[in-house]
């Protein structure tokens, strides 16, 4: 049992480092636009200050808060380190890398981060651990509207991509592409993620039963 939960961790935190670095890099690809949580992010930063990493912490701590008030349920602890990891790992990735001002740099840095968004999102889904505060919203949403989550997640990014814009947020024709190509992805790496955990825990327990 102990093995299997620092296989779940393990899966649970390096998803969320990689969806980090996925997000650092279409933040920093920024000429193309960057998703639309992240426009809002950014556009925070821009008229309030701090980092966009911790306004990611922020809005994620607001939206716990009002999904725990709704449902009269406390977080469960997957959902809290969801989101304080993802903002850290956003500030430090924003940190470390270079910044990049060419059409071609920031296309780069667009593929591949929005690569890494959807194998990160596969990664850490698949441990199974607790849904973000965003997802936790989202899902709140539709057991009380009970509206598809199609609707609901187009409609929250839709929402929170126009106040991102308000803001100044960077909005461009990435921002659509991330709509459109992120679900498929996760719908690729998300299959993949979950087999390689089966795997890892059978190996672990055929180990242990033969040692």
């Amino acid at each position: 049992m102990r093995k299997e939960w620092f296989l779940r961790w393990s899966f649970f935190v390096f998803g969320l480092l990689v969806l980090g670095l996925g997000a650092a890099l279409t933040i920093e690809g920024k000429l193309l636009g960057a998703s639309p949580w992240d426009v809002f992010h950014y556009g925070m930063f821009l008229q309030l200050g701090l980092t966009i990493g911790t306004w990611s912490i922020i809005v994620g701590f607001l939206l716990l808060t009002a999904a725990s008030i709704a449902t009269k349920k406390s977080p469960k602890i997957g959902a809290f380190l969801n989101m304080l990891l993802l903002g850290l790992f956003i500030d430090f990735f924003m940190w470390l890398l270079p910044n990049t001002d060419s059409l071609i740099g920031a296309l780069l840095f667009f593929i591949l981060g929005v690569i890494l968004m959807g194998y990160g999102v596969g990664l850490y889904v698949s441990a199974d651990l607790g849904s973000g505060p965003r997802d936790s919203i989202m899902l709140l949403i539709m057991d009380k509207t009970g509206w598809s989550i199609q609707w609901v997640r187009n409609g929250m990014e839709a929402l929170v991509l126009i106040l991102g814009w308000a803001l100044g947020g960077p909005v461009g024709v990435g921002s659509v592409m991330i709509a459109f190509f992120l679900g498929p992805i996760v719908g690729f790496s998300l299959p993949q993620c979950k087999t390689l955990l089966k795997y890892l825990l059978v190996k672990k327990e055929q180990q242990k039963l033969t040692a």
